[in-house]
């Protein structure tokens, strides 16, 4: 059993960490804000847990955050806690950057100072390789992209305080370049999740709206599997980066029609100009991945979408 901290723990990819680190035996505590995260994602958890969770609302750019990484003493930080919406990167680079910069700085010198001996970041392998062209795709980690979001150049760039400690202190890291996450919780209401609102809006009767003309392409990955990736970093992968996604391109319009299949949703979208910052098209090699962590990903579009939208259904959302 090992001791650790999941920052962002009460968000979507957070919470399903949380049941299954719970579910392993491991003993959990977890900071988050709640600016995004819901404390009902953990109601199970605690249920089932007990004194084997805790929980601490903070702000991993506020000072405090040092006080609760002390009072966890974890052996291992899972730091999930992020500013993740491109749009908001562009119109305020320097929340941006208080949030995902000074938070992970925050959270690597609390680290080492409580004598973690691994953290794992996750970063995003849709922005921090900029628009790779198509040649290029699946993009591997070893690509030298430039990132076109200060949300891309944010995760990027605090990478390099993760060779920085490693070098300073021995603190040994992994990084998790996440490609498009989706699955059961979620927020069907939110700016990121194209799938939770496609299936929210579907299974209400609302009408869609595509922005650009929905050729652009994203690499689709379900949740239980990105999840499965940050239990192996515990005691694998240390100091690289890999890329965690399914290496395939889909574009929107095939995303919309895939899950209106599913949900009997009938009618096109409407589309509106793309927003600024979104790339056009994007997937990620895994290979990676299977080589330092045994990992790759196991569960189809058809499949993940399914639970999804059982979980759109179940939930009322």
């Amino acid at each position: 059993m090992t001791r650790v901290l999941v920052t962002g723990g009460a968000g979507f990819i957070g919470s399903n960490l949380v049941d299954r680190l719970l579910g392993e035996g491991h003993t959990v505590a977890v900071v988050d804000d709640l600016s995004t995260g819901k404390a009902a994602n953990l109601e199970a958890a605690w249920a089932a847990a007990g004194d084997r969770l805790t929980f601490a609302q903070v702000d991993i750019s506020a000072p405090e955050v040092a006080d609760a990484v002390a009072a966890a003493a974890p052996e291992v930080v899972l730091h999930l806690a992020a500013q993740i919406d491109v749009r908001r990167s562009v119109a305020d680079p320097v929340h941006d950057a208080m949030v995902n910069v000074i938070g992970t700085v925050r959270l690597l010198e609390a680290s080492r100072r409580a004598g973690v001996r691994k953290f794992v970041l996750t970063t995003s392998g849709g922005t921090i390789y900029g628009e790779p062209p198509a040649d290029a795709l699946p993009v591997a980690e070893t690509y030298d992209g430039h990132p076109g979001s200060p949300y891309g150049a944010s995760k990027r760039g605090v990478e390099e305080y993760l060779h920085t400690y490693r070098a300073l202190y021995g603190l040994s890291w992994t990084s998790l370049a996440l490609a498009n996450v989706y699955g059961p919780r979620q927020d069907p209401h939110g700016e990121a999740g194209v799938v939770s609102i496609f299936g929210g809006r579907m299974l209400r009767g609302e009408d869609i709206t595509v922005f650009g003309d929905g050729t652009q392409t994203r690499d689709y990955v379900f949740v239980d599997d990105v999840v499965d990736a940050f239990v192996r970093s515990i005691d694998a992968g240390d100091d690289v980066r890999c890329n965690i996604g399914t290496g395939e391109q889909t574009s929107v319009n095939e995303l919309y029609a895939a899950i209106a299949g599913l949900a009997g949703h009938d009618g096109p979208p409407s589309y509106a100009p793309a927003r600024p910052g979104e790339l056009a098209h994007i997937a990620l090699d895994v290979r990676r991945a299977a080589a330092e962590l045994g990992w790759a990903p196991r569960t189809s579009l058809r499949d993940g979408l399914a639970a999804t939208l059982d979980w759109l259904r179940s939930s009322g959302s």
